[in-house]
């Protein structure tokens, strides 16, 4: 369901975000804002801040930001219109039926329909599995130790051998072929028409973390490869932005959260009372799905397999959680292959064991690393140890940094001082650093038409900026400056918005106007640009000044862009050319 303009601004304007927010968050009023540490982040010093004035929040620390209905969207992974929807019951604003525009009915309609058409895949798969149709699935199962309460608490099910078996099912309950394309669970051929996706194959339904079926994952039943399958990406569904049994690790009393790499490890370990474990969906660590489990959780394990290539994930995923500030321990599961396997072998007692004496994410990296020389070489140790010392040169605490130098040079037999001095060392001249810098250099350079431009935006961002602080502006600015002046679209369309809210309130309200756009990346980037504050304490030449600066070099760039765009028109091109030496005459008094 899209809502209209009027609506969703009736509903965000009766939920206070202060309110909202401190039902998550133990928000602390801090002069004219509250401020809390960031619940989509870890940190220690709060950077989160909410203000209640403007209805909006944004965090310092990784970026984030919006309104009262972005939080929802990103707290609670709803979409804009189920965030509407839980802020209008919270309210006891009564929706319309109808209020949206044909296309966005479409979309609205499509997701719907994917749902439902998963929730009864999902039920038709159980039933499968426990009649005659599923009876090898169920016993493959029951080998794997599973029980009948842990079939039915995950809803595992069981896909028949015929190829169109559920194509068969979902067209009897009155599903068209054009809805089963987008549903992810349908394939279509030109010549053999249409076929299942999953087929002779134990279904492991995937979960959101507001209890909706989004996809599926499946196992074959036999050798045919590939011997699991996920469902491709739909609307509802997408693999680098969810996670396997979060819908129940998310209510685990265990501390933090443990990852693992498949369907099975999750099951067992829950089963076992590890209930706080999850799984990627068939790909290596993703950001999207670190955002999702730093929502609940300050502190992960890691039990990936223990053979090369789950050595390799565990490194790569330490990576994206130290980029995340989200520290993670790694489980050793040696010598046994994954948490399945250690379970069945040693019991509760032996993981439990296991995750007590979890590497930190530092320790386990440096322990690759003394594998990877050979410690009785003398040449071969000392690179070892010149790796070691670059490594915990990363790290800018300096009494974390020295509690791991000490365990480092006690677990290795390295002297304590040398090693000490070659951490300085490296971190001081900025040897851990070379690496960015030459992929800074070599990549991510700018030309100077992009300095420019980069310059320009800005300059932009910096006026909106003011506009937001100091609604008088828009009667100074009248007849000088306009938001077609505005070369980035972006920009362009919150300068409309605004000065169109002006007009009509007298006032603005950004947190209104970032309900115009439906998605939370649209949310967050439309929140960065007018969130910024400044020191207003300045006097008040000095902001004529700032102000009159920044016109003309919005102004001077706009008529510019139009010279430029003029595509040989005499007329045209002296009539902005007799304005553009008008605008150095230009004054702004305030």
């Amino acid at each position: 369901m899209y809502y209209a303009d009027e609506v969703i601004e009736e509903v965000r304007s009766r939920n206070d975000i202060v309110d909202i927010i401190g039902s998550y968050v133990n928000l602390k009023k801090k002069g004219n804002s509250y401020s809390a540490c960031c619940p989509f982040h870890h940190e220690k010093t709060p950077s989160f801040h909410v203000s209640r004035e403007k209805q909006m929040y944004h965090c310092f620390g990784c970026g984030v930001g919006g309104n009262v209905y972005t939080f929802l969207m990103e707290h609670e992974n709803y979409s804009f219109p189920e965030a509407v929807e839980a802020l209008a019951e919270r309210a006891g604003v009564k929706l319309p039926e109808q209020s949206m525009t044909p296309e966005a009915k479409h979309q609205a309609d499509v997701r719907t329909k994917i749902k439902d058409m998963n929730k009864l895949a999902a039920g038709y798969f159980h039933y499968l599995l426990k009649n005659e149709h599923g009876a090898h699935a169920m016993e493959y199962l029951k080998n794997r130790g599973l029980t009948d309460e842990t079939i039915q608490k995950f809803g595992l099910g069981f896909s028949d051998v015929y190829r169109d078996d559920l194509y068969k099912y979902l067209k009897s309950k009155g599903y068209k072929d054009e809805e089963l394309k987008d549903s992810g669970l349908i394939k279509y051929d030109e010549k053999q028409g249409a076929s299942d996706r999953f087929w002779n194959r134990v279904m492991y339904p995937i979960i959101d973390t507001n209890n909706r079926v989004i996809g599926f994952g499946g196992r074959v039943m036999g050798d045919a490869k590939p011997k699991y399958i996920n469902t491709q990406d739909t609307p509802v569904f997408d693999k680098s932005r969810n996670l396997y049994g979060l819908n129940l690790a998310k209510k685990s009393k265990r501390p933090g959260i443990i990852f693992c790499e498949g369907y099975m490890d999750v099951i067992s370990m829950h089963q076992a009372g590890f209930d706080n474990a999850v799984a990627s969906l068939g790909t290596a660590l993703t950001v999207g799905q670190v955002n999702l489990v730093k929502r609940f959780t300050d502190r992960v394990y890691l039990a990936y397999d223990s053979d090369e290539a789950g050595t390799k994930a565990a490194l790569r995923a330490l990576e994206i959680m130290r980029e995340f500030e989200m520290p993670a321990r790694v489980i050793s599961l040696k010598p046994y292959k994954d948490p399945d396997e250690l379970i069945q072998a040693e019991g509760n007692e032996g993981f439990e064991k296991r995750i007590e004496q979890a590497k930190s994410g530092i320790m386990f990296e440096i322990d690759i690393l003394a594998h990877n020389y050979n410690q009785e070489d003398p040449q071969e140790r000392t690179q070892f140890q010149k790796e070691a010392a670059r490594r915990l040169s990363v790290i800018m605490d300096p009494m974390e940094r020295k509690n791991y130098v000490d365990s480092v040079a006690e677990q290795y037999d390295i002297d304590a001082g040398s090693l000490k001095e070659a951490v300085t060392r490296f971190g001081t001249a900025g040897v851990n650093k070379v690496d960015t810098t030459v992929f800074r250099d070599n990549r991510n350079r700018r030309s100077p038409e992009e300095e420019k431009e980069l310059k320009q935006l800005k300059t932009e961002r910096l006026l909106i900026t003011w506009l937001i602080n100091e609604n008088a502006l828009f009667n100074k600015l009248e007849g000088k400056i306009s938001a077609e002046d505005f070369l980035d679209p972006v920009y362009r369309d919150i300068v409309k918005a605004l000065f169109e809210q002006y007009a009509n309130e007298g006032k603005v309200t950004p947190a209104a106007i970032i309900s115009h756009y439906q998605s939370k990346e649209e949310h967050e980037k439309v929140s960065a640009i007018m969130q910024q504050d400044f020191d207003m304490e300045i006097a008040q030449n000095e902001k004529s000044k700032v102000i009159t600066d920044l016109v003309r070099s919005i102004r001077h760039r706009s008529i510019q862009h139009q010279i430029e765009h003029a595509k040989g028109d005499l007329v045209k091109t002296g009539q902005l050319m007799l304005a553009k030496a008008q605008i150095d005459k230009l004054q702004i008094i305030l």
